[in-house]
């Protein structure tokens, strides 16, 4: 990895608070270093989803890191806090003078009150309104394992079932959608995953394999 990353780090965290000042109490700034997935959050701005210098990475982190090369700005979408809350976000990957994947920058606002005003204002004035569309839920965690916990869970729910009863086939889908996720490229992702799978890590490297060559014979 490039060494002028750390410059690049040094350079960027004093201008988070300026960004996160500027938007106000409800506007978290944060500072992602990929080379460390499971302890990526080097330097916060701002308190919306509670994350700390040293914390892992979300969801939309692994799926940022997965992309590599084809990493490109996400900017303005919508997610909401395992709570309720909206929030906007953007995230910006960040590269080294080398064209490589470093981290990224990102800005998270809470929007809650402000669609619920903004509802309420059409609301008075007659228009009508269907309210905000579904956000998916996103878990803010500051250790990697609650993130993996969070979404090997959602895979549960959406298949109305345990993973302990999870069919071949179904465990290969899951597996293979984890692995879009980017959950994979985390060092300690693939023991989390077997264990909330309830099988082996031999068990799940198998799967791995065969999904690859799946993906090869396609």
């Amino acid at each position: 990895m490039s060494s002028t990353a750390d410059t690049i780090f040094a350079t960027l965290t004093p201008a988070l608070e300026g960004i996160a000042a500027t938007f106000g109490p409800n506007c978290e700034v944060v500072l992602h270093d990929y080379r460390t997935p499971e302890q990526s959050v080097h330097a916060v701005a701002g308190n919306v989803t509670g994350r700390q210098a040293g914390g892992a990475m979300s969801e939309i982190g692994l799926r940022m890191l997965n992309r590599g090369a084809d990493a490109e700005n996400d900017l303005n979408y919508f997610t909401r806090s395992p709570d309720g809350r909206r929030l906007k976000c953007s995230t910006m990957p960040l590269r080294d003078e080398n064209g490589e994947l470093i981290g990224a920058l990102c800005i998270n606002i809470d929007v809650t009150n402000l669609v619920e005003a903004s509802s309420l204002l059409a609301q008075i004035a007659g228009e009508a309104t269907s309210g905000p569309p579904a956000d998916s839920v996103t878990v803010f965690a500051n250790d990697i394992d609650e993130v993996i916990d969070s979404i090997v869970g959602q895979e549960e729910i959406n298949r109305s079932k345990p993973a302990a009863e999870l069919t071949k086939q179904e465990r290969l889908e899951v597996i293979s959608h984890l692995n879009s996720k980017g959950i994979f490229s985390v060092r300690r992702a693939a023991p989390r995953v077997a264990g909330r799978l309830k099988i082996s890590r031999a068990a799940l490297y198998n799967d791995l394999k065969e999904l690859s060559s799946q993906g090869s014979a396609s």
